[in-house]
């Protein structure tokens, strides 16, 4: 018996088509997976399932749980559906939660919502569900806050709160992307126990099909509101009779050419025996309060035009070791040199030191400030010159910078919200370019864009190396971008550095238990066994 049937779903809010004759289905205990690029119409399908689309939406089709058609159903009786029937897992599950509520308050609130038992007894299903998801009471009592959790065990918390009444659906909206790998894998086989053990239905929605190649029954691709290809998994990857499914599977798997590194190492960058501790809150009046030792004797050089990657899970010390080096945080032990000077020089940061290095952030729309138009955001570095240009020659630092990346001059004049997710993040590379560093620091700069943004991103990096003779010290919990774009990879645990070395000769044969945890852990795409495009 089907349990969710959508039948030629058409959306458009106001004059703008969203959704065209979009049509699949979900069996209980199924995993049905959508993927395809931002904008293809995945989260918006999710969103008409809910009946959560905005007030100007209109549908057409239908969309049936069981035999009722949701689409016929009111709101008040939507409310009575979700929750109850249909739970759903969102992307970011920091702002799924409320920040001054407990996580057992959370867990609760979908169970007297629907009134579904008394609050002692839903307080006793708050954590069985939280124990189910692998948050014992123990570590995690119902009085914790989501602050207090890593965005991992967060995650486990909104699955809690949507399985907390056994719903027939479960739809989970992008819930791995801005997890590391150990993390993500978790999540995954969390949710694949939970269909099992549950008999629910599972949609899952990704952009990348590494990730659900090895849990999804099936998979509907979709492009520009429509499915384009859908199918068991194993057929679909085999066959791909779409050029876009093909495109989707290659970006995945993508490998970018980097030039050879310089023939004479030449230390760049220098860190030794660098440590850096935070200050823990006083736990009794008139005693002192602890500290937290974040990175622990790291030491590392980086020479000149090489790519040096930095991997790890989250909560590892990769960001910390980052803001040490970038001069935005002291250290208590060691030093950091950048070609012989120190960053710091006594307790200040050297600012003729910081301005030789820029750094490219993991959300290029929230390092901008969107009031701005991109010619004043890109040459935001030229305030740390002593001599900054001005009049023609800065218009044509921005010209060059903005062709660098792939832009046009013209773009100068444009708003930071009229690109897309790849096009901000070239800019966030103009404007680290734009003072030609002598040391560029990737954080994260690639792990919240689409697969195939991904790889046109990576491929410009490449492009840049041989124009710009780039040294980067490239931060990721991606073990298959750092293998792309790195000659040598530090590999790092609870602050410390636990392996380092060749990049291939780290992923073929790795030394330390985490990182081979870590290898095993990260989404593989099966080998083709039949060519693309036949059968």
């Amino acid at each position: 018996m089907t349990l969710l049937a959508i039948s030629n779903l058409s959306l458009d809010i106001g004059a703008f088509p969203v959704l065209r004759d979009v049509s699949l289905s979900v069996d209980p205990g199924e995993i049905v997976a959508v993927t395809g690029e931002s904008g293809s119409g995945k989260s918006m399908t999710a969103l008409s399932v809910m009946g959560l689309l905005p007030e100007r939406a209109e549908t057409r089709g239908a969309i049936r749980l069981g035999d009722r058609n949701l689409l016929d159903l009111s709101e008040d009786e939507m409310c009575a559906v979700r929750g109850r029937q249909i739970g759903m897992v969102f992307q970011e599950p920091m702002t799924a939660l409320n920040p001054v509520r407990t996580i057992g308050d959370q867990v609760m609130e979908t169970i007297l919502i629907h009134r579904a038992m008394p609050r002692d007894a839903a307080r006793t299903r708050a954590r069985e569900v939280l124990d189910r998801v692998g948050l014992p009471a123990d570590r995690f009592p119902l009085s914790r806050y989501p602050h207090e959790l890593s965005g991992g065990q967060r995650q486990r918390v909104v699955i809690a709160m949507a399985i907390a009444l056994r719903p027939k659906l479960l739809i989970a909206d992008e819930p791995t992307t801005a997890l590391d790998v150990t993390t993500q894998a978790q999540i995954l086989d969390l949710l694949k126990g939970l269909v099992r053990d549950m008999g629910m239905g599972l949609l899952i929605i990704t952009h990348d099909l590494a990730v659900v190649a090895g849990m999804a029954d099936r998979i509907v691709v979709m492009r520009r509101g429509e499915v384009v290809e859908a199918g068991r998994t194993g057929a679909l990857l085999a066959r791909m009779r779409h050029p876009y499914t093909r495109m989707l599977f290659e970006a995945s798997r993508h490998r970018v050419a980097l030039p050879p590194p310089p023939p004479q190492p030449e230390p760049l960058l220098v860190v030794e025996g660098v440590s850096r501790d935070y200050r823990l809150p006083r736990r009794r009046l008139f005693r002192n309060p602890g500290h937290f030792r974040a990175v622990r004797n790291v030491s590392f050089t980086l020479n000149r035009g090489e790519r040096l990657g930095l991997v790890g899970e989250s909560g590892c010390g990769k960001s910390t070791l980052t803001r040490a080096i970038l001069g935005l945080e002291p250290v208590q032990e060691g030093r950091i040199l950048l070609d012989g000077a120190p960053v710091w020089t006594g307790r200040r940061p050297d600012l003729a030191v910081r301005r030789r290095m820029q750094v490219v952030f993991q959300d290029p729309f929230g390092s901008f400030n969107p009031r701005h138009r991109v010619e004043r955001l890109i040459t935001e570095p030229f305030h740390l010159l002593d001599d900054p240009p001005r009049g023609a020659a800065r218009r044509a630092a921005v010209a060059e910078a903005l062709e660098a990346v792939g832009l046009s001059p013209r773009d100068a004049g444009k708003y930071i919200h009229e690109f897309s997710g790849g096009q901000r993040q070239r800019i966030a590379i103009a404007r680290a370019l734009i003072i030609r560093p002598d040391l560029i620091l990737f954080d994260e700069a690639v792990s919240a864009l689409d697969v195939s943004v991904r790889a046109q991103i990576l491929d410009l990096l490449a492009d840049l190396c041989r124009s710009y003779a780039l040294t980067w010290l490239f931060i990721s919990h991606d073990l298959s971008v750092v293998r792309s774009v790195t000659d040598r990879v530090l590999v790092m645990r609870a602050g410390e550095i636990v392996e380092e070395g060749e990049t291939e000769s780290v992923f073929n044969d790795p030394r330390h238990p985490y990182t081979r945890e870590l290898i095993e852990a990260t989404p593989k795409l099966p080998e083709l066994r039949v060519a693309a495009g036949r059968g």
